[in-house]
């Protein structure tokens, strides 16, 4: 049991600080850019009290686990003035796509330490085929942890290799997910500079690209998963 609990709390950290780099990120690039928002805020750090929104870093994480075995999550988005960044057509586009390219290179970067570590191809997919039924199937989800610390019990490389497993998955899923263009997703302001939006209409569809974003996932969760999920294909290839 205590395995799996070790496992759990990383899975949940893993989540927490993707989604904190990510914000991060932001602002780094807004800084970049010339605006100081987000530096006078107090948010370009990694202090998790300064980003953590009680229900989208906590609460939500929380019950989705408790309620179907995995979770998804927020933080408090890092502000920042577009009307101070030098380029004013590109520079909101840059500063949304800092987030999602944070969280590929944190992936790139697990892959890599996965690659490098000794351990043959057969044992590779061994434990990958429990990381696959952990986030795959469905009933007690402790007993799906447990099948996934069992495979990561032969050795210390064993364990680095499932972490960073956790990496690749939760980074890549912020990243590819946030990269959709709907409002208030990371590549809605990628569209907006691409295709010269008029003010109002991003106006419009800022206010209401939540409710649009709900509904497809509701109504298209069919093209969602395909991109998602053949995202996370090619680059668990990489590292398997």
């Amino acid at each position: 049991m205590s395995n799996e609990l070790i496992l759990i709390g990383f899975y949940f950290l893993t989540l927490v600080y993707s989604i904190i780099i990510h914000e991060v990120s932001h602002g780094w690039m807004a800084l970049w850019l010339g605006d100081l928002t987000a530096k006078y805020a107090g948010r370009l750090n990694l202090n998790p009290l300064r980003h953590i929104d009680p229900v989208g870093s906590i609460v939500v994480p929380v019950l989705m686990f408790f309620t179907t075995g995995l979770a998804f999550g927020w933080a408090k988005p890092v502000p920042y003035n577009p009307f101070n960044l030098r380029n004013q057509k590109w520079g909101p586009a840059l500063v949304a796509l800092a987030g999602p390219l944070s969280n590929i290179a944190l992936a790139t970067a697990a892959i890599i330490v996965g690659r490098l570590l000794p351990i043959d191809f057969l044992e590779r997919r061994f434990i990958f085929g429990r990381f696959t039924v952990l986030l795959n199937s469905r009933g007690d989800f402790l007993a799906r942890w447990g099948g996934f610390a069992d495979a990561l019990s032969g050795s210390v490389s064993h364990v680095i290799f499932g972490l960073c497993l956790l990496v690749v998955f939760w980074n890549i899923l912020l990243a590819f997910f946030n990269l959709f263009p709907i409002p208030p997703l990371d590549g809605s302001k990628v569209m907006y500079a691409a295709f010269s939006f008029r003010q109002e209409t991003i106006l419009f569809l800022e206010r209401y690209g939540f409710f649009f974003l709900i509904l497809v996932l509701f109504l298209f969760p069919a093209p969602v998963s395909i991109v998602i999920n053949g995202a996370l294909g090619f680059f668990f290839g990489l590292m398997v």
